[in-house]
């Protein structure tokens, strides 16, 4: 039961992205996430930093699609984590159709009040070490 419930959490997060919707998206994070973000900087906390990790895709997008694949949970009584991969793409409000990148997802949760809410995340891209640059055209 725990597991389908959070696996039913990281699916909100495409649907509150899809819908534009950053009030629903807070409700899916502990106040004091601790967020490694792709964009700087280094650590947000705090679900209003997180939310600012966000914000740019709500201004810059018209449409948003946000996928999720292969995603793996470890449930405990109340904490678990998981991983996946994450790639965000869509329409800007100019019109261009942008495809996205894949990235690596890390989700940390903690069962708080009964509800199970992301304290952690982690996102990533492989680094290729010989040029010390973002490998952003591979594929899960």
């Amino acid at each position: 039961m725990d597991e389908a419930e959070i696996r039913r959490q990281v699916g909100l997060i495409a649907e509150r992205l899809q819908a534009k919707d950053p009030e629903g998206l807070k409700k899916l994070y502990a106040t004091d996430i601790v967020s490694f973000d792709i964009e700087p900087p280094l650590q947000s906390v705090g679900a209003a930093a997180k939310l600012g990790n966000w914000a740019p895709v709500f201004a810059l997008f018209e449409s948003v699609t946000y996928e999720v694949r292969e995603p793996a949970l470890t449930v405990g009584d109340d904490v678990a984590f998981g991983h996946a991969f994450a790639r965000l793409s869509g329409t800007l409000k100019d019109g261009t159709a942008m495809d996205g990148m894949w990235v690596r997802v890390t989700y940390c949760f903690r069962k708080i009040d009964d509800a199970w809410l992301i304290t952690h995340d982690h996102v990533s891209v492989p680094l290729d070490i010989t040029n010390g640059k973002g490998m952003v055209d591979l594929v899960p």
